[in-house]
């Protein structure tokens, strides 16, 4: 029975691990793969919207006869209930992990797996959490739309300030007052002050299989962040508390006071950190090639290749290394003729860290791209195999069918670029307007030759 159990959950894992699903990630240690960590990311056009939701799920031996136990970690330690049926302790109440009870039919069965289970918990985080609790349907009518206002409105602070900006910094090891400077004005660069009120801590933290993911998703969302702290200003004032729900009590709560213009400056320090580590990558990268280590023997190898090929006219696009350093690539794309990206040419700079393929390339547009999978900083959101993490051709084929797919899918996950995905989707009339700017884009590629 034990090795049957280990089995289902090697194979559970081995499908989510490849599964093109962008709002959910799962890893485990060494090889306990009874004891697993999950990631679910909020949903879009909920107050949970692009937030880092860890669990930790335990695999018992009698699995998958009985439902593993669940158990939520982004609780501010204890001290946030982020759902009516997510405790601030971390309980997660579900029918189908026998934590609730629930209607016949409701209740865990062998069929169901630990995809099941994180669906399930992603959809308690909809658009009105108030209605996940009990008796929500015999509620008074006006005062209780007042109570569902008021609850959406400090999900969606608390969202911002514990999983992503707490997450985020305890990544990047930033610490002290996160307000001391000034938020720049709109369109300029954040300057970091390394001497003031910030120190970077490199030292050794714990197990964050998530944390690379993270870093990735905050670039990608960071305008959707900022738009969320944007709207939220024009509907609460910093220092107006929370309202207290009905069904919140003794320590099983969500306390606390908005206050969105410190979250606004820790989120822009978060950038100005992220923005800054591809620099340091390549410092580190240029002692590495001194010392002929494997990453950088492994990068200098691939890039010959690639470069070989490329001039074998497999491809018209061409690469090169800046400053002879192999883990700072300069790729340029040449755009696919009898397309919108026809005759257009953009120099992409792709970073490597020495930790390559654990910590995943960035990659940025140096030549302005208006295009729905491009963020106005030039953040590409692509997709690389999950099963060839160390191939660069596979990534830098990746860039490519991200920019060139014909007929995407409509998927909120990959909103990067908030006008350019508006215009996308936005019917007949905003697919010309957005054709329109890409073209445009494509021009003042060819006049900055």
């Amino acid at each position: 029975m034990a090795d049957q159990s280990i089995i289902r959950i090697t194979k559970e894992i081995g499908e989510l691990q490849k599964s093109s699903d962008l709002s959910l990630a799962v890893a485990f240690r060494d090889r306990d793969v009874r004891n697993v960590k999950a990631l679910i990311i909020g949903p879009h056009e909920t107050p949970y919207e692009f937030g880092f939701f860890e669990f930790v799920v335990k695999f018992n031996r009698e699995y998958p006869r009985k439902s593993p136990a669940v158990t939520g970690t982004t609780t501010n330690s204890g001290r946030c209930r982020f759902n009516p049926n997510i405790y601030a302790s971390g309980k997660v109440c579900l029918s189908i992990l026998g934590t609730w009870r629930g209607e016949r039919g409701e209740e865990w069965s062998p069929a169901q797996g630990l995809e099941s289970i994180l669906v399930s918990i992603q959809s308690l985080m909809s658009s009105n959490p108030y209605e996940n609790e009990p008796g929500f349907e015999d509620a008074n009518e006006s005062h209780d739309k007042k109570n569902q206002k008021e609850y959406i409105a400090k999900i969606r602070h608390e969202t911002l300030r514990i999983s992503i900006i707490q997450r985020l910094e305890d990544y990047l090891g930033i610490t002290g007052s996160s307000i001391a400077s000034p938020i720049p004005p709109e369109g300029e660069e954040y300057e970091l002050d390394m001497d003031d009120d910030i120190e970077i801590d490199d030292a050794s933290v714990p197990w964050e299989p998530f944390k690379d993911l993270c870093k990735h998703r905050f670039l990608w969302y960071y305008d959707s962040y900022l738009e969320t702290i944007k709207k939220a200003k024009e509907e609460v004032k910093d220092g107006q508390p929370f309202v207290r729900m009905p069904f919140e009590g003794a320590s099983n709560t969500m306390d606390g006071k908005f206050n969105y213009t410190e979250l606004e400056q820790r989120l822009r320090r978060i950038k100005a950190v992220l923005d800054g580590e591809p620099e340091k990558w390549a410092v580190e990268g240029m002692s590495s090639k001194m010392r002929d280590s494997t990453v950088a023997v492994n990068l200098a190898r691939q890039f010959d290749q690639i470069k070989e090929s490329y001039k074998r006219c497999e491809a018209p696009h061409s690469v090169e290394l800046v400053d002879g350093n192999p883990f700072v690539w300069n790729f340029t794309y040449f755009g696919r003729p009898m397309t919108n990206l026809d005759g257009g040419m953009f120099r992409i700079r792709i970073n490597f860290s020495p930790r390559f393929p654990e910590e995943q390339p960035r990659v940025k547009f140096l030549t302005p791209m208006f295009h729905h999978r491009i963020a106005v900083d030039g953040t590409t959101c692509y997709f690389p195999n999950p099963t060839r993490r160390e191939d660069v051709k596979q990534h830098l084929e990746a860039i490519i069918e991200a920019l060139e797919e014909e007929q995407p899918p409509y998927d909120p996950r990959t909103l990067v670029n908030l006008e350019a995905h508006k215009l996308y989707w936005g019917g007949a009339e905003g697919r010309k307007l957005y054709n329109r700017q890409l073209r445009r884009s494509v021009q003042r590629s060819l006049e900055e030759m």
